[in-house]
C-alpha cells in the first residue's frame, strides 16, 4: 500500500486563470482543494492583458450600450473556432457567456464599461471594453452584427493579474490550499485511475532559499518574458535550487487531479516536434517557463491522447495607429496577403506561410501622417515602442512606389499592380478583394511612400509573440482526459491550455482566457466524487 505525505479530494497542478477556476468550483462542490504551482502562482494569466472574451449582453455590454445576444455571438465564434470543439460545446460556452462575467465578478474581478473608441490591438488604460477580435472586419460582418466582446480586466498596464490575484484570494477565503514551489513531476496510478501526483517541493526549505527562489521566479516571469536569454540564466539558478532543497512527497487526490499546467511553446524541443515547419525561432515565447509541456507529457505516460498539437498562434499587431488598417499589407512579391483589419492573429498566420516570413505594409504620406497623430492618444508604452520602431527603424521610403519597393526588396512591378488594384476598386466603388470594409479603406496616392518592415524576426522593439493552442483531448462535458481509444482516463481531467479547447484552431484577444475559465470550471465541478447513497457508488457531478 503506498504511503502519502499529503492527500486532498482535489489536486490542481498548475495555477493560472484555469487552475483558479477549477479550484474554486472543486470547492463550491465542497472538495478538499490543494492546489500546486511550480513557481508562485499566475502562470501566463497573470502575465497576460486580462481579456476575457464574452458576450451575448453581459452587465459589462449592457453598461456601456452594447448590443449583443448569444446568436450573435455563436455566429461570429463558429467561423472563428472551426472544429476544435463541437458546435453543442460552443453553444453552450456562449449561453454561459454572461454568467460567466457574474461569476467573474462575484469573485472580485473587476470589469469597466468604458468603450474603446477605436480599433486596437490593447487599450489604453482609458478604456476596458472593446473588439478584441475580427468582428468588425469585413469578411466577419456578414456573419454577424459586430459586437464588442473584450473584456479587459480593470487595471493599468497590461491587467492580467487584476484577473488571477481576485481569485487567487477568493479561493484562499474559500478554504483552498496551496503549495507554491513545488513542482508535479508524475502522475501515480493505481488500479487503473489517477490516485495522485509525485512532486518535488521546496515548503520545508529555509526561508531564505525560499525567498531567493520566489526572487528568481519573479524576474524569469517578467522581464524574462521579453528577454529569453535572462529567463535561461534565472532558470539554471531555480534548478539548482530545486535540485539541491526540493523534497519529494507523493500526494493523494481521494477525488481526481485537474492538470492546468499551460502549454508547451516554452520547450522548444517539444515545438519542434509537433511543428517542424514552423517558423517558431523567430517568435517569442508567450508565457512563463512553466508553460514547457510537463502537464501533456506527464499525462501522455498515463496513456492520454493529444490534439491540435501543431497549432500555433502568432501575433502581429499592425495598430495602434488604428490608421495603419488603411494601409496594405504585401509580402516580398509586392502582392497582398490579408484583410489588413482582421485581428493580428490572423495576419501572423499570413506571414507564417509567406516566402521568406517577410512582409511589409505600404503607407503613403497622407496615411502615416495621421498615424503619427493618432499614435499618443492610441497607444500605451510597449505598442508605443513597437510603432515607434516601424516608423523610424523597420522603414524603407521612396517618392515613388517603385523605388520605395526597390529599397525594401520587394518586386517593384508587383507592387505597383497591386497598388493600382487596390485603387482603382475603390475610385469604381468595386468590393475589396480581400474583404476590407468600406469605412477602412482608403488609396495610396500621396508621396513619398514608405514600406514598415512586419516581418517575423526576434527583434526587441518588434516582438512577433508566439503561443501553443494544442493539448490534451478531454470529453467536452466533463473535461476528463481521454485515451486513444476516446474512453476517460479515471480521475484525471484537464483545462486551459493543457487541454485541447474553445481557442485551439484560432485566437482571438481575451478567447484563451475566456476558455481557461470555462474549461476550469467544468474540470474543477466534474473532478469531484461525491456518494450516492441510494445507488451504493460514487459518482462525478
Amino acid at each position: 500500500m503506498r504511503t502519502w505525505d499529503h492527500s486532498a479530494d482535489v489536486v490542481v497542478a498548475g495555477y493560472g486563470a484555469a487552475g483558479a477556476s477549477a479550484a474554486l468550483s472543486a470547492r463550491a462542490e465542497g472538495a478538499d482543494v490543494l492546489v500546486l504551482d511550480r513557481y508562485l502562482g499566475g502562470g501566463a494569466s497573470a502575465l497576460s492583458g486580462g481579456i476575457v472574451y464574452a458576450g451575448g449582453g453581459t452587465w459589462v455590454q449592457r453598461a456601456a450600450g452594447v448590443e449583443d445576444d448569444v446568436d450573435n455571438m455563436f455566429a461570429y465564434l463558429r467561423a472563428e473556432v472551426g472544429d476544435a470543439v463541437s458546435e453543442r460545446t460552443l453553444r453552450r460556452f456562449c449561453d454561459e457567456s454572461v454568467s460567466m462575467i457574474d461569476w467573474l465578478t462575484a469573485h472580485g474581478v473587476p470589469f469597466d464599461p468604458s468603450l474603446c473608441p477605436f480599433k486596437t490591438s490593447y487599450p489604453t488604460d482609458d478604456y476596458y471594453l472593446y473588439y478584441s477580435g475580427s468582428e468588425n472586419a469585413g469578411g466577419y460582418r456578414t456573419i454577424a452584427k459586430p459586437a464588442q466582446r473584450g473584456h479587459r480586466a480593470h487595471g493599468r498596464g497590461v491587467s492580467g493579474k487584476k484577473l488571477f490575484w481576485p481569485l487567487a484570494e477568493s479561493a484562499a477565503q474559500r478554504g483552498v490550499r496551496v503549495h507554491t514551489g513545488t513542482r508535479v513531476t508524475e502522475l501515480v496510478v493505481e488500479d487503473g485511475r489517477v490516485a495522485g501526483v509525485e512532486a518535488l517541493t521546496l515548503e520545508g526549505a529555509p526561508k531564505g532559499v525560499r525567498r531567493r527562489f520566489a526572487a528568481l521566479a519573479r524576474i524569469s516571469a517578467k522581464p524574462g518574458v521579453y528577454h529569453q536569454g535572462l529567463r535561461a540564466v534565472v532558470q539554471a539558478q531555480l534548478d539548482r535550487i530545486e535540485r539541491r532543497y526540493g523534497k519529494r512527497v507523493r500526494i493523494e487526490a481521494r477525488s481526481g487531479v485537474v492538470l492546468t499546467t499551460g502549454g508547451f511553446i516554452a520547450d522548444q524541443a517539444m515545438v519542434a516536434q509537433h511543428a517542424p515547419d514552423y517558423p517558431w525561432r523567430e517568435g517569442l515565447p508567450l508565457g512563463t517557463a512553466g508553460d514547457d509541456g510537463s502537464g501533456i507529457r506527464m499525462a501522455v505516460a498515463a496513456g492520454a491522447s493529444t490534439g491540435k498539437m501543431d497549432s500555433i498562434s502568432t501575433w502581429r499587431f499592425i495598430a495602434p495607429s488604428s490608421a495603419f488598417f488603411g494601409s496594405i499589407a504585401v509580402n516580398n512579391l509586392g502582392q497582398r496577403m490579408i484583410d489588413e483589419s482582421r485581428y493580428g492573429a490572423a495576419l501572423g498566420a499570413a506571414l507564417a506561410t509567406s516566402p521568406g516570413n517577410r512582409a511589409w505594409l505600404l503607407v503613403d504620406a497622407e496615411l502615416e501622417a495621421e498615424a503619427r497623430r493618432q499614435l499618443p492618444g492610441q497607444s500605451v508604452w510597449f505598442q508605443r515602442m513597437q510603432a515607434e520602431w516601424l516608423l523610424r527603424v523597420g522603414r524603407k521610403s521612396g517618392a515613388t512606389i517603385e523605388e520605395a519597393a526597390r529599397r525594401a526588396g520587394i518586386d517593384p512591378a508587383g507592387l505597383r499592380e497591386t497598388v493600382d488594384r487596390h485603387n482603382r476598386a475603390i475610385e469604381e466603388q468595386q468590393p475589396d478583394p480581400m474583404g476590407k470594409p468600406d469605412d477602412i479603406r482608403r488609396p495610396l496616392r500621396t508621396g513619398p511612400f514608405a514600406l514598415l518592415d512586419i516581418s517575423f524576426a526576434a527583434r526587441v522593439a518588434y516582438p512577433t509573440p508566439m503561443l501553443t493552442l494544442g493539448g490534451l483531448v478531454v470529453d467536452e462535458d466533463t473535461g476528463a482526459v481521454l485515451n486513444a481509444d476516446g474512453n476517460p482516463i479515471a480521475g484525471l481531467f484537464a483545462a486551459g491550455r493543457a487541454a485541447v479547447g474553445i481557442c485551439s484552431n484560432g485566437y482571438v484577444s481575451g478567447l484563451s482566457l475566456a476558455d481557461a475559465v470555462f474549461s476550469g470550471r467544468r474540470a474543477g465541478t466534474h473532478s469531484v466524487v461525491t456518494a450516492d447513497p441510494a445507488a451504493g457508488v460514487t459518482t462525478h457531478p
